[in-house]
């Protein structure tokens, strides 16, 4: 379903906070988890394409490398919420590079296995269910000297939706590599329908066209900072085909979280799809700082701040540590912090009109509301690798919790989810 979409999509942008420390990636539900765009999911948009900084380079120098190295990664991660929702996403990644001739090949593939019921399938009267969903990555990379480019492309499927994504890159260092540039553009092809219904019946498209530009700078021998301007401009309808927007006659008194029985009793007995604009227009500033400290720990802060043409405002700080422990092992803290405030258009309860006309633009995705959540996660990092390359075999480990507080919506006031996540990368 539609539904399951916004679930895995959420589970996976989990998932890309949760690893991001411990060279992996992870962080609800298909109907929920629409806000503003955030770190990279493998379903692009996975959703549009990163709003976060690029990853700076390694503060400490790699081990020598062969005349061709392959890296290989498998993951499994799990999410979980108060709300019922339930995803499994095993993973396996691969690149192959010649370091000195300039040129890598990466690719990926990934499942989403989806179980929900949650509040918004029971106020339909619906039925839980299972879905899966395939997606898979590949790209490459060609940058002999100074002057470099990328490409990239990425398919998602499942019952319902289809999504097909390429794009590209240019970067030119400067001054002895200290200072970075890079230009990028991605553009992405949604289309949108409902199980069991060919497209050519029924169907939504969303196109996505996004650059992005920034700068990576070596501020001295333990730092480096990076800074990303991010625009994602969408045309289409990204209404989803199973959400249905509860309306209320003039007057009528809804409570904020108010329970589906009460909802229920209350609303009239038109009940809509939803219905957004055909059109938004998306902006971000993300700043980076990445240092290596003296007692032996790499402390990350990172900041996004964002608005988009519905007038939605948000901003997202982030920060993680790791200290070694010995040669072997890496350890640390993953705070995070999202605020945001409303769409123009968003409401808790809409109603009618005089003439008992229906809102022209109406929703029921509480990601388009105002919240609060806050991720407390910790990882854990063992580097199984001869003493020559310690790193060449990893296995890492990380959990993540968020609670997500809705401050004006129907349902439910106070979201609690859980990401882990279990990964092993070796280099053969």
């Amino acid at each position: 379903m539609q539904l399951r979409r916004r679930c895995a999509s959420v589970a996976l942008a989990a998932w890309v906070v949760a690893t991001a420390g411990a060279r992996g990636a992870y962080a609800d539900e298909k109907s929920e988890q629409a806000g503003p765009p955030e770190a990279p999911p493998l379903r692009v948009p996975p959703t549009p394409p990163a709003l976060a900084p690029a990853e700076p380079a390694p503060l400490e120098a790699p081990p020598k490398t062969r005349a061709i190295d392959a890296h290989v990664s498998i993951d499994a991660a799990g999410y979980a919420d108060s709300d019922h929702v339930f995803v499994l996403t095993p993973s396996v990644a691969g690149r192959v590079e010649n370091p000195t001739a300039g040129w890598s090949v990466d690719g990926s593939y990934l499942v989403d296995v989806v179980s929900a019921a949650s509040v918004d399938i029971v106020s339909t009267a619906s039925k839980n269910y299972t879905e899966v969903r395939q997606a898979g990555t590949l790209g490459g990379t060609y940058k002999p000297h100074d002057l470099g480019g990328s490409v990239n492309g990425s398919i998602s499927r499942e019952p319902d939706y289809l999504s097909l994504s390429g794009g590209g890159s240019v970067t030119q260092d400067l001054y002895d590599k200290n200072v970075t540039l890079f230009l990028g553009f991605n553009h992405t092809y949604d289309l949108a329908g409902r199980t069991s219904t060919p497209f050519s019946v029924f169907s939504r498209t969303l196109n996505v066209e996004a650059p992005k530009a920034g700068v990576t700078l070596v501020l001295d021998r333990r730092t480096i900072g990076s800074f990303v301007v991010d625009t994602i401009f969408e045309n289409g309808d990204p209404s989803k085909p199973y959400r249905y927007v509860p309306l209320f006659a003039p007057g009528t008194s809804v409570p904020n979280g108010a329970p589906v029985s009460l909802v229920n009793s209350l609303r009239v007995s038109e009940r809509p799809l939803e219905q957004l604009p055909l059109s938004r227009q998306r902006y971000a500033a993300s700043f980076r700082l990445a240092h290596r400290l003296l007692n032996k720990s790499t402390l990350r802060l990172d900041e996004r701040l964002y608005g988009d043409s519905w007038l939605l405002l948000a901003s997202t700080t982030d920060a993680r540590q790791l200290w070694d422990l010995g040669r072997r092992w890496e350890v640390g803290p993953h705070l995070r912090l999202h605020v945001q405030d409303g769409a123009s258009f968003w409401k808790r309860a809409y109603t009618i009109g005089p003439n008992f006309e229906i809102p022209a633009i109406r929703t029921g995705d509480r990601e388009l509301g105002p919240l609060l959540g806050a991720t407390l996660g910790f990882s854990i990092r063992l580097k199984l690798g001869p003493a020559a390359n310690r790193t060449a075999w990893m296995l890492g480990w990380d959990v993540n919790v968020t609670e997500t507080r809705y401050l004006d919506d129907i349902y439910i006031t106070d979201r609690v989810s859980t990401v882990t996540g279990l990964s092993l990368e070796a280099d053969l």
